[in-house]
């Protein structure tokens, strides 16, 4: 078995969604290894960069796959990656234990449809299963204290780089 400090970090993009409010989408996941309690069950979409794939392309594909949501805008890119460890438990029985955690490019897109748009639970369409149970638009700054706590720093990064992208549309 591969030692944990060695295993390397899985390449995802997490995506900003913000609505014309200046709100963001938060999911609550439906569980599974990451889930730690009620308050911490929350987080933006995310998830894993295909091969030849853009992380604009991942983000649009992402949101899709976990929303149903196809109208946006974008809004900006981080300049940088983040990136988080799981703990090693969790590591070991996620993606079959081939990934330490992730590192992620996020990618902040304006929501331009109506909310009702939005259906987490037949997302993509109805053809991918899904990863949130319910959903709600939340200030951004709040959101690292929603977010499961091995998470909260990358949370905390992209709260300020975005800051200025999370307002109201003109």
């Amino acid at each position: 078995m591969t030692p944990f400090e060695n295993l390397p970090y899985r390449p995802c993009v997490g995506v900003l969604l913000v609505n014309r409010a200046g709100l963001v989408f938060i999911g609550r996941r439906s569980g599974g290894s990451e889930h730690v309690d009620a308050t911490h069950s929350w987080q933006m979409p995310q998830g894993g960069i295909d091969a030849g794939e853009s992380p604009a392309e991942a983000a649009r594909r992402e949101l899709y796959e976990e929303t149903n949501v196809r109208s946006v805008e974008p809004l900006g890119e981080a300049p940088h990656w983040l990136a988080y460890d799981l703990p090693e438990p969790i590591a070991r029985e996620a993606w079959k234990g081939r990934f330490r955690g992730q590192t992620q490019k996020w990618v902040a897109l304006r929501f331009t449809g109506p909310d009702s748009e939005i259906d987490v639970l037949h997302p993509g369409g109805g053809a991918h299963k899904p990863e949130f149970v319910e959903w709600r638009w939340e200030q951004l700054e709040r959101t690292p204290a929603l977010i499961i706590p091995f998470k909260r720093a990358v949370y905390d990064r992209v709260a300020g780089d975005f800051a200025t992208l999370a307002v109201p549309a003109a």
